[in-house]
């Protein structure tokens, strides 16, 4: 599998220009909680997946990321949205430098899996620490929403088998209610299809878009959110 660590600090407008090939997530985040006015805290904000498309309705938003460069590529383009309600900070989920009580959406996507997987050394630790670190900035009311991956190349929900404890503990753990979605990637050509696959995924995804040619690739993702 390629180095995913690294192409986020190294490859972060290639990384951007995979995921812009998905659906916008708004009317999904919508249906959770409504955005306008809130403040609101993007864990994991990366190249501005979600940040770009809340920051129009938010009072305020803040882009979180261990990753300067995917954060740079996410000003760039909040700034040429014209907006200024936002910052960017270098800090990882575990240690949010923010308030206590201060925001009323925290929202993680495709992120905290890196974390709490089965792979990683004291993953369980690691789920407890970030989910604490979000209740903890969070105002009372306040929501959590996180976005997994629940398999790429699948039409259906078949997630890694080293996430699936990781799911189970949101719902059963922490009772965070869940639902899954489809979020196909749509490229220009096959030929961007496999490039881009390969890049992000590897092999053998991309051997199956070259030989089924494939414009459109499907992809499940599990949304998980919790009120407080």
């Amino acid at each position: 599998m390629p180095d995913h660590a690294r192409i986020y600090i190294e490859e972060a407008e290639k990384y951007h220009l995979l995921i812009s090939k998905q659906p916008l997530l708004h009317d999904v985040i919508e249906e959770v909680r409504p955005t306008t006015g809130l403040d609101i805290v993007d864990v994991g904000a990366g190249t501005g997946r979600l940040t770009a498309v809340l920051a129009s309705k938010a009072r305020s938003i803040i882009a979180i990321d261990e990753s300067a460069g995917m954060l740079e590529v996410n000003a760039k383009r909040l700034k040429e949205l014209g907006l200024g309600n936002w910052r960017t900070i270098v800090a990882e989920h575990r240690k949010l430098p923010l308030e206590n009580a201060s925001a009323d959406l925290v929202v993680a996507g495709w992120t905290i899996a890196y974390l709490a997987n089965d792979e990683v050394e004291d993953g369980e630790g690691n789920l407890n620490a970030a989910i604490a670190e979000m209740k903890r900035v969070l105002r009372p009311g306040g929501t959590i929403i996180i976005f997994e991956t629940m398999g790429t190349g699948e039409k259906q929900p078949n997630p890694p088998a080293i996430l699936k404890n990781y799911y189970k503990r949101l719902q059963e753990e922490y009772h965070f209610s869940y639902k899954w979605i489809r979020m196909d990637y749509t490229f220009e050509n096959t030929e961007q299809a496999e490039e881009l696959t390969r890049f992000f995924f590897g092999d053998a995804l991309a051997d199956r878009v070259k030989q089924e040619q494939l414009k459109t690739v499907p992809e499940c993702a599990g949304v998980w959110w919790l009120h407080i």
